[in-house]
């Protein structure tokens, strides 16, 4: 089989309309960007995070076993949702974890 051609590379930059300022992958000209280390989770943020989602769950599970009578008993079928809200915001905390 034969072997394929390399791609050849432009020798000239490529244009840029009057006035617009040239972008290069670092910025724009002159300028450089650094990228800094993300800073780590407080100390604090797991054990909220693992207790909102048990809360949830706890949540869920004491209403389907007490018969719609608890955790709160005035907003009858909003309990399921409730605790499936806990749940989501635990969920939600793992995708900023570090």
């Amino acid at each position: 089989m034969p072997e394929s051609r390399g791609r050849r590379r432009r020798k000239t930059a490529p244009r840029t309309p009057e006035g617009a300022a040239a972008r290069t992958p670092d910025g724009p000209v002159g300028g450089t960007r650094t990228a800094r280390p993300a800073a780590p989770n407080p100390r604090w943020y797991v054990p909220v995070m693992l207790g909102l989602m048990v809360l949830g769950l706890a949540w869920i599970v004491v209403w389907y076993v007490t018969e719609n009578r608890f955790p709160v008993p005035g907003i009858g079928s909003w309990n399921l949702v409730a605790g499936f809200a806990i749940v989501l915001v635990g969920f939600l905390m793992t995708t900023r974890w570090r």
